[in-house]
């Protein structure tokens, strides 16, 4: 049997977008209460019961979440340019690595808007 599963985090955090026009209302400084969704996808094992133990997900995100929550993203190395696409590729490309059944991470930056990255 395969299954996904996903773990949500939360973080606050503040920046701005610098390549878009001056006019652009995400210009200037700005904050939001970001949402990030991290989904695994594999086989259910028969004896545990479970695709992966949701603490072993916790384990490699949240020090990633520390690193951006109350922080300017602008200013995280790799960041430059913060929009919620950069963002889902940023933890990507360190979740990945040591969770082989990486499916996808959803950066939300508000109820309404969510960006979905899955590697590709």
């Amino acid at each position: 049997m395969k299954a996904e599963l996903s773990k949500t985090f939360r973080f606050e955090a503040a920046h701005h977008l610098p390549k878009v026009s001056s006019r652009h209302k995400c210009s200037g400084p700005h904050g939001h209460s970001y949402r990030v969704t991290v989904t695994v996808a594999g086989e259910v094992d028969t004896e545990l019961g479970w695709v992966m133990d949701f603490g072993d997900i916790k384990k490699v995100v949240e020090p990633l979440i520390e690193q951006l929550d109350h922080h300017n993203l602008n200013e995280v190395e790799g960041l430059a340019n913060p929009t919620s696409e950069q963002i889902a590729k940023w933890l990507w490309d360190r979740i990945a690595p040591a969770m082989g059944q990486l499916a996808a991470v959803a950066v939300a930056e508000s109820d309404t808007a969510v960006c979905t990255y899955r590697g590709i």
